[in-house]
């Protein structure tokens, strides 16, 4: 069996492919660069991530499959589910030799996958962009921790951007310890070498914490309080619709 050698990146898994058909060479799997190959597998080929090759492969998918599909393939790369790139480097494959779209095509076992897979991280970004809480820390940067199921917080940064755009903010994924930092004008992508306290729990200590933080977080929990009929309350329901995961950084469950 061959396999290909990349690094792991959507450019990469691109690239993989430019140089497969120029190679007329197509892999059967694909391995990080530290991952060995499987007994009885070689690596075929070890690919050079190229970004030139990358949009050219890009550009030729716009061509052959809608806006909203190609969109869909970098979501279904964000589940950063085992075999993920596999299921993308043939959906890519039968995408580009097929006569026509292939994106409705869900008898195809690999066109159905990358359906079951944008839809369940689409749900997780829709739900991740309901439930950050901002804590305003004492220097008015607003500070939000999530930790998604999935690698949705490039999906959940134009909405942040465009929400928020008046003020200073960091919104944090703590399950892959990075984040993007609003400035007021520019976005960035932001790590720490030693994350620690909130970086960590997600929630801000009282003396890194806005004087009147939790003032509002209480009036916060009261209304929330206040608008709850106790009749009609419904746990199962509650954690259906707000997954009890989530549940760690919103105040008003607490």
């Amino acid at each position: 069996m061959r396999y290909f050698r990349y690094d792991q990146t959507f450019e990469g898994l691109l690239t993989a492919v430019f140089d497969a058909y120029a190679r007329r060479q197509f892999p059967e799997g694909l391995l990080g660069e530290e991952e060995a190959a499987p007994l009885f597998g070689e690596v075929a080929l070890t690919v050079v991530t190229d970004s030139v090759k990358a949009d050219r492969v890009w550009k030729g998918l716009g061509k052959k499959i809608s806006t909203s599909a190609c969109s869909a393939l970098t979501c279904v790369w964000l589940s950063e589910q085992p075999g993920v790139d596999a299921l993308l480097f043939r959906y890519i494959r039968k995408a580009i030799d097929a006569p026509r779209s292939i994106e409705l095509n869900f008898g195809d076992p690999d066109v159905l996958a990358v359906s079951k897979w944008w839809r369940k991280v689409n749900n997780e970004r829709e739900r991740t962009m309901q439930f950050f809480r901002f804590q305003k820390a004492a220097d008015g940067t607003y500070f939000a921790a999530v930790a998604p199921l999935y690698n949705v917080l490039p999906l959940v940064l134009p909405y942040a951007t465009d929400r928020f755009a008046d003020q200073c903010w960091l919104l944090y994924d703590l399950k892959r310890s990075y984040g993007y930092y609003y400035d007021g004008k520019e976005t960035m992508e932001v790590r720490f070498d030693d994350p620690e306290g909130h970086l960590k729990n997600g929630l801000l200590s009282p003396d890194i914490m806005d004087k009147d933080e939790l003032l509002f977080q209480r009036m916060w929990k009261a209304y929330f309080q206040s608008i709850a009929i106790k009749e009609r309350l419904n746990p199962r329901l509650q954690r259906q619709h707000m997954p009890q995961r989530f549940w760690a950084f919103l105040p008003e469950m607490h």
